[in-house]
């Protein structure tokens, strides 16, 4: 960590470091585009070009726009911290934001002729989070953290697979852009999960508690979540990717197993990124499922999506933000425990419920989206003026 000790002015607080913009950002925007989605699915209101229907904007902007933005916030804090060099502040921080903001509004003006703009501007957002990224990692040679970085460079490249299929270029570029960017951002869930929950566990609960971990699970259940996703994008219902998926459930149940605490659920900021990985776990479960017992693709897609990501990323954004504005993440807002129960119980709506009543399927996703939106409205308004202004404790970041 940076040890510097002057006081820090207040005005520039908000452009100081990646979690701010990018985290305030982030959940306005997972308010602003799920009520854009809900009117389009309970009404067909959209305002985009006919190029791009509605369920691929969703799907590219929940992806490549809301969880992009999380991992930029969380990148650009966390590789401060790993290498003690100074990442993205200040106008060139604004400058990416905005960048970011720009491809996420020109869609929604509905002009096809702004379309390729939109994908430029988007891509060059990857590109250039790639390289902000890089560069302080490759001072400080930090080379363990590549395999993060690389991550970056490789949802660039969905992304442009993405959008050349949107143009008609790549056949299928479209869904193999969509599902290689949403593995990728599970993959760096995944990661952080490993490196982070058993920590986090361990120093959270109020008695001794040790994680156990082994290096062949480990090591097993990377190799088989790469196979698994390559298995999905070549032959989605295969029973080679059935095969994987459930050899993922049991690995993923059997780490959730030896990271389990009882006292874990009197936490709220534990309980929820404990669950969101029991989400993710479930995911595999109902990804087999879908191909051995035909049940809906698109439950396992949101078991791994509203449930895992979604749970994963209002938790450790909930807990960054304290830690990195002086306050202390044992003693989180009281409303969180209210919070992540609006997210939990729409998780159960939108993955649970329609497995037993698909006749009702339009009104749970509904429910699904009102929680979703009362979860990260009520975050935003909680956390925003955490964000914006300098830390309590009077150091910079």
């Amino acid at each position: 960590m940076l040890n510097i000790e002057e006081p820090y002015p207040h005005k520039t607080a908000f452009l100081q470091l990646g979690f701010r913009p990018f985290f305030a950002a982030s959940m306005a925007f997972a308010v602003l585009a799920i009520m854009a989605w809900m009117l389009f699915y309970l009404n067909g209101w959209s305002p985009l070009s006919t190029r791009y229907p509605a369920m691929l904007w969703h799907a590219h902007e929940m992806i490549f726009g809301y969880a992009m933005a999380v991992v930029a916030g969380f990148l650009l804090t966390a590789i401060r911290n790993w290498t003690n060099l100074p990442t993205l502040n200040n106008s060139p921080l604004l400058g990416l934001l905005l960048l970011w903001l720009a491809a996420r509004l020109l869609p929604l003006s509905g002009a096809e002729a702004l379309l390729p703009l939109a994908a430029i501007l988007d891509l060059g957002f990857g590109l250039l989070l790639f390289f902000a990224a890089l560069w302080p990692v490759a001072r400080a040679r930090q080379w363990k953290q590549a395999g993060i970085v690389s991550k970056l460079l490789l949802m660039f490249a969905a992304n442009l697979a993405f959008y050349l299929g949107l143009f008609g270029v790549l056949p299928d570029g479209g869904r193999i852009g969509l599902y290689a960017g949403f593995y990728l951002i599970l993959a760096l869930i995944l990661t952080m999960i490993r490196r982070l929950i058993p920590f986090f566990i361990e120093k959270g609960l109020d008695q001794p508690f040790q994680a156990k971990n082994n290096r062949w699970l480990d090591i097993a259940s990377l190799v088989l979540f790469v196979l698994f996703a390559i298995a999905d994008l070549v032959e989605p219902y295969g029973q080679l990717t059935a095969i994987l998926a459930i050899s993922q459930f049991f690995l993923h149940a059997v780490r959730l197993f030896n990271w389990h605490h009882p006292a874990l659920w009197k936490k709220p900021l534990l309980w929820a990124i404990y669950s969101a990985y029991a989400w993710i776990t479930l995911g595999f479960l109902l990804k087999a499922l879908s191909i051995w017992a035909g049940f809906s693709p698109f439950i396992a897609v949101h078991s791994f999506a509203y449930g895992g990501i979604g749970m994963i990323t209002l938790g450790m954004m909930t807990r960054v933000a304290l830690g990195h504005t002086g306050r202390n993440v044992f003693a989180p807002p009281p409303q969180l425990g209210a919070i992540f129960l609006l997210l939990s119980l729409g998780a159960i709506f939108r993955i649970v419920v329609p497995i037993f009543d698909s006749t009702h399927y339009l009104w749970w996703v509904a429910i699904a989206q009102v929680f979703w939106i009362l979860a990260f409205a009520a975050t935003l308004i909680i956390y925003l003026p955490m964000l914006i202004r300098a830390r309590i404790d009077g150091r910079p970041g």
